[in-house]
């Protein structure tokens, strides 16, 4: 297990070693933001996993509220 998150790491920084190119983010209004490519990226990553837990937090709550319900009584049988 401890080499496979070493050969993860391995691989990520790997990976930022060579995406240190600065890139322009054009913005609104001709504005600019000029960051290394791999922040830019790990930006856009972290943005989109929270909009995704953003976007999933209210169904995971109604999944979690219908599973501890208790069920309602049968009327039938009284109890």
């Amino acid at each position: 297990m401890a080499a496979q998150g070493s050969h993860f790491f391995f691989a990520l920084f790997a990976f930022a070693l060579n995406n240190q190119a600065p890139v322009h983010v054009h913005l609104f209004f001709g504005a600019y933001w000029q960051a290394p490519l791999v922040l830019v990226l790990l930006i856009a990553l972290a943005l989109g996993v929270a909009l995704g837990v953003l976007v999933m937090l209210p169904v995971w709550l109604q999944a979690r509220r219908t599973r501890t319900t208790p069920p309602p009584a049968n009327p039938i049988h009284g109890s």
